[in-house]
């Protein structure tokens, strides 16, 4: 199985994880396998061809041939527990929409969220997430550094979590169309930057994220992190 985020370093919105389940004939599949093959990390993938790829999972799932899931780490979430918590919160929620129907024998004791899998000493199969181990986490896993780009689990799980994130910040541009959330996903780009200073925060930012621009800093680096938006 692999998990990945999408949005962790933008100025608004939730955060969102993706996970994907693979069963171990999947990799066998020549047929399937062909159809996930321009797979990889989701940023380095234009906007069409992660939609088409979206499409794909989705018919696969379909097929009964992969499981997954998504979930979101509110802004209010966000605040109450940083970023990385949120973002922790997200993906064990993803583990606990796996951890029912016909895979909940495969999670042991699966009820509620944090108790279903990661204080059991049998593994019954690999829970792969990109980039650094997650601590705390209660689920057992094995962190690798750039998975996105390396398993194709992760590669899938973040092509999810970054197409759902970004229906949800064309979502919330038609609320608030005045700062550009369709074009630039939230992301501190000039054109969001000048719309912060210009009008000031909406409720879907990050309070936390933007106070330093908002005094005249620029954004840090990593705010770009999920580019590019084509």
């Amino acid at each position: 199985m692999g998990i990945d985020e999408a949005g962790r370093g933008s100025l608004c919105g939730p955060v969102i994880a993706a996970a994907v389940f693979l069963h171990q004939d999947f990799y066998t599949d020549t047929k399937t396998l062909k159809r996930v093959r321009h797979a990889n990390d989701s940023k380095k993938l234009s906007a069409p061809k992660r939609q088409e790829l979206r499409q794909v999972l989705t018919d696969l799932e379909g097929e009964g041939k992969i499981k997954t899931a998504w979930a979101a780490g509110s802004v209010l979430e966000i605040a109450a527990h940083n970023i990385l918590g949120a973002t922790r919160l997200a993906m064990s929620r993803c583990l606990s929409q796996l951890a029912q129907g016909d895979l909940k024998e495969s999670f042991a004791h699966a009820g509620t969220e944090g108790t279903l899998f990661g204080h059991q000493p049998d593994r019954h199969f690999l829970v792969l997430v990109d980039g650094l181990p997650l601590k705390p986490f209660v689920w057992q896993h094995e962190a690798i550094k750039g998975g996105d780009g390396r398993s194709l689990a992760i590669a899938l799980a973040s092509i999810i979590a970054k197409v759902e994130r970004d229906q949800l910040l064309v979502e919330l541009d038609q609320t608030y169309p005045e700062y550009g959330f369709a074009h630039h996903k939230g992301y501190g780009t000039p054109e969001h930057v000048a719309a912060l200073r210009r009008l000031g925060p909406s409720p879907v930012h990050r309070h936390l994220f933007v106070q330093s621009i908002l005094a005249g800093d620029a954004p840090p680096r990593d705010e770009q992190a999920d580019l590019p938006f084509n």
